[in-house]
Parts: structure tokens; C-alpha cells; sequence
């Protein structure tokens, strides 16, 4: 189902598709871009305590609706530029016409980024509110796929959803539509956050039983706070698992015990998806460095390797 492409795009950037394909798991992170100057001051701490971890390839999100598509250029240039780091940028359909998403994916390359992560994206200021196309731009994340195929020599990511996307109505269409969107022309998927392997694991099971092979990475995020479940089912679209949730609660009058449940099962599930094969793990950040290098260290994960 996936496409494929050279290993090399161009003569600096090397194809995400082609790493994650390779017989040897990648490792990578996501960071979103800042908003304040103290945000950006984080950004880029964390982007300097994670850099000699030495990971596949690092993403950078696109803002909720739509936002911050010129911070988001911004950091993605700054991280292909300043560091070692091989930067894949998202890009959502959310408030674009077709002529904006094809002169974003033009600003990309003019950067010499040419690894994108296509996703739909949600509603800009309610995620769970109604989703409206743009008048003239594009429905599905499988038409903007197929725009960035044709705008040139791309890798495509897509995202996944190992519970079912919220806007979903079962898990049989939502693995219709993930089928649907590997076919337009992604190279690869990851995972929205989850916090159990066996819904990464029963998520593979059912692509592969409606014929699809386009590999998919898990997305990672340590919980280090109670906060973290609350918000789940917001980040994740799906609700945090009611097991792990009865854990939580008996530590919840101590932050610090929380967080250190939360590294350790981290772990425990990276270990258990590694053993069952994924292609990779794509830790979620959120702009710091601490829990993801915690359970880098657990790994064990030799850098760069």
C-alpha cells in the first residue's frame, strides 16, 4: 500500500518513510510551537537536552485549527538549520483553501523540508465542535495526501488512531478511512497518544486484516500528572483506561509518586510494543525533555542507533 520513496529526497534530507521501514525501530519526538517568548525559551531547551539522544527524526505540530502555521515553518527551518535534527512538519486541511496548503507545503521545501505529516485537524477553538470545509479547499486527510504527492518528491505521514477517531461513528469505518488515506500515498502513520499496548496492537491486527501494510509508529506520552488523565480524552480522543486510572487515584494526593508511576508504565508498554514488533516510538513532549529522557534511559536505547 505504501508508495515508497528514494531514501534520500534530496542531497540533505533523508526520507522518514525509508527509516521507519528499515528492519531497526526509530525513535523520535514531537514538540508544537511556541506561542510566548517563555514558551519558546522551553521549545528550544527541550529541543537541546533531547538533540543528543540523537533520534531518528523529531515533528512539529501544527496548532490546534489551524494556528501558528508560520511559528510552526519557523521552528521546523530552525531545527533543519541550527541542529543535527531531521524535522517533519505537519500540515492540517482546518481554514486552508488548496492554493494555502500548496503554498505551505512550497514554503516547506524552500526550507529544505520535505517530510510532512498530513492530518485533517480539528475545528479551530471547540476540537469537538462541527467540522466545516474550507469553500475551496479539501475534505479528507486523503485529499491532502494525494495534494502533497502531486506538489512534488514528499514523504507523507498520516496520523492513526488506535481507539477510533472521535468523529468516527464505529471502529469499522474508522479503519475504512485509515485504509483509505495510506492508499492516497503515506509512506507511513502514527498513532494518536494511548496508553495501553493493547489498543496499538489491536489497531495493527484490524488494518491488516482490511489489507493495509503501511507501518505505523506508536505515539508516547508519560503521564506526570493527574492532570494528564483528565486531559486524555481530549489529547487522545479516547477515554484513559479505566485499569491504569484505579492506580492513579491511589496515589493522587502525591504528585511525585504519580509521575513516577507514569514514567514507569511508560516504559513497561514501550517495552511490550518493541517485543511485538512496532516500527517505531514517537514520544510526545510537550516542549520538555524530562519524563521522555527518563524512559530513553529505561530503554535503554543506544543514540542514534
Amino acid at each position: 500500500m505504501s508508495l515508497g520513496l528514494p531514501s534520500v529526497l534530496d542531497d540533505s534530507q533523508p526520507s522518514i518513510g525509508a527509516l521507519i521501514s528499515a528492519s531497526a525501530p526509530t525513535f523520535s519526538f514531537e514538540f508544537f510551537p511556541p506561542r510566548t517568548a517563555e514558551g519558546e525559551r522551553q521549545l528550544w531547551s527541550a529541543i537541546r537536552e533531547l538533540e543528543p539522544l540523537r533520534p531518528s527524526f523529531v515533528s512539529i505540530t501544527y496548532g490546534a485549527g489551524g494556528s501558528n502555521r508560520d511559528t510552526t515553518v519557523a521552528v521546523t527551518e530552525r531545527i533543519a538549520t541550527e541542529t543535527t535534527l531531521l524535522p517533519m512538519a505537519h500540515l492540517t486541511a482546518v481554514d486552508h483553501s488548496v492554493a494555502e496548503l500548496r503554498h505551505m507545503v512550497g514554503r516547506l521545501a524552500d526550507v529544505g523540508v520535505r517530510n510532512v505529516l498530513a492530518v485533517r485537524g480539528d475545528p479551530p477553538g471547540d476540537p469537538t465542535g462541527e467540522w466545516v470545509r474550507h469553500p475551496a479547499g479539501v475534505t479528507y486527510a486523503a485529499d491532502l495526501v494525494r495534494l502533497i504527492r502531486t506538489a512534488g518528491d514528499y514523504c507523507v505521514g498520516v496520523a492513526a488512531f488506535p481507539y477510533k477517531h472521535p468523529r468516527s461513528p464505529d471502529i469499522e469505518s474508522d479503519t475504512r478511512h485509515f485504509v483509505a488515506k495510506c492508499r492516497a500515498g503515506a509512506d507511513f502513520a502514527i498513532t494518536q497518544m494511548f496508553f495501553d499496548a493493547d489498543d496499538y496492537l489491536r489497531l495493527r491486527d484490524r488494518v491488516a486484516a482490511a489489507g493495509g501494510d503501511t507501518p505505523i509508529v506508536a505515539g508516547v506520552m508519560p503521564v506526570t500528572s493527574m492532570r494528564t488523565i483528565a486531559r486524555a480524552p481530549q489529547l487522545s480522543g479516547a477515554p484513559f483506561p479505566a485499569a491504569l486510572r484505579e492506580r492513579f487515584d491511589r496515589l493522587a494526593d502525591d504528585p511525585v509518586a504519580v509521575r513516577r508511576l507514569g514514567v514507569e508504565l511508560a516504559g513497561e508498554m514501550c517495552r511490550r510494543l518493541l517485543d511485538e514488533g512496532v516500527p517505531g516510538i514517537h514520544f510526545i513532549t510537550l516542549n520538555r525533555s524530562t519524563a521522555t529522557r527518563e524512559v530513553w534511559a529505561d530503554l535503554g536505547v543506544v543514540a542514534g542507533a
